[in-house]
């Protein structure tokens, strides 16, 4: 029987590993709630919840690897707190049981001096808030008896990208000949991972054993900032370079006073207001793997939107 490779969630990255593995001509389950995800021969969508024991161990049956994809129902450390530890020990277990590797994508929120450029070596312990729930997930991971393997990206954009600072915020009005707005600073460095990119990262860890128990970054190309950004969507569109107006970190944590989702996003200004760097040169060489060139990812990024009228 041929392996199997489990990959929990469909949204831009599950959806994007998943057919990424049936285009590798790997045999694919993708488990969610609704039993949505890609359309391919090689891959079986299945519903279910990705906490139930019974429906985790069905679906990892002859797993060789899971990539757990799911991410919280609301963009809140409370929601994240209450839903991702219990969901990732879930599939952990699942996973021991099946003998099977999980692979996470991860964010740069617990690296505790962003001020520097990150790579895999620097430190991750930041705490509090949404930082202080990732910095808790990779330390219950790096405990487990599971193998696990957890890929950082950037910021993400790239097809079926939406609620992104590279996402709807920035293509959507650029298509429609408008001006752009972007939080903190549109001059400052910043790293934006390709979804696509961060899903080769993922598999190319899984498919190797010496990769495991260790925290790799996904290939992410130079930091832009989300002026730069902006104009390389601007002209894949073939569109005039936008003016691009920042909205200063004040108004945010003014707003947040009122506003759950502006007290949330103001969390995170510090790495809109300064330099947000990371570097992937040590995974680029240990898992074989290099980034999508800009001109390239903002083609198929701008192409995807626009297929969506």
């Amino acid at each position: 029987m041929a392996d199997v490779y489990v990959v929990t969630g469909a949204g831009p990255v599950g959806w994007t590993v998943a057919e990424q593995l049936a285009d590798l001509g790997r045999q694919v389950r993708v488990l969610t709630r609704s039993g949505s995800g890609p359309q391919h021969p090689l891959i079986e969508l299945i519903a279910g919840d990705a906490k139930d024991p019974e429906v985790l161990r069905s679906a990892l049956a002859g797993a060789r690897a899971v990539f757990h994809c799911i991410h919280g129902s609301a963009y809140t450390a409370a929601a994240w707190r209450a839903e991702l530890p219990a969901a990732e020990q879930a599939v952990l277990t699942a996973a021991h049981q099946a003998g099977a590797v999980v692979v996470f994508p991860e964010s740069l929120y617990s690296y505790s001096e962003p001020d520097s450029v990150m790579t895999e070596g620097s430190p991750r312990h930041a705490a509090g808030g949404k930082r202080g729930v990732r910095t808790e997930l990779l330390r219950a991971r790096e405990a487990a008896t599971t193998p696990t393997v957890s890929v950082v990206a950037g910021d993400f954009f790239g097809p079926r990208v939406r609620m992104a600072h590279g996402g709807e915020r920035m293509v959507v009005p650029i298509l429609a000949g408008k001006n752009v707005s972007v939080v903190g600073s549109s001059r400052q460095p910043h790293s934006f991972t390709y979804v696509p990119d961060l899903a080769t990262a993922m598999i190319a860890a899984a498919d190797r054993p010496s990769a495991w128990n260790a925290i790799w970054h996904a290939p992410t190309g130079p930091a832009l900032t989300q002026m730069e950004l902006a104009h390389a969507f601007a002209a894949a569109a073939g569109r005039p370079a936008p003016k691009v107006r920042a909205l200063p970190g004040w108004t945010l944590r003014t707003a947040g006073m009122l506003s759950t989702d502006a007290r949330e996003l103001a969390e995170m200004l510090y790495q809109f207001e300064r330099p947000f760097i990371m570097d992937s040169a040590a995974s680029q060489a240990a898992l074989e793997v290099g980034p999508t060139p800009l001109e390239t990812a903002a083609a198929a990024t701008v192409d995807w939107w626009r297929q969506q009228g």
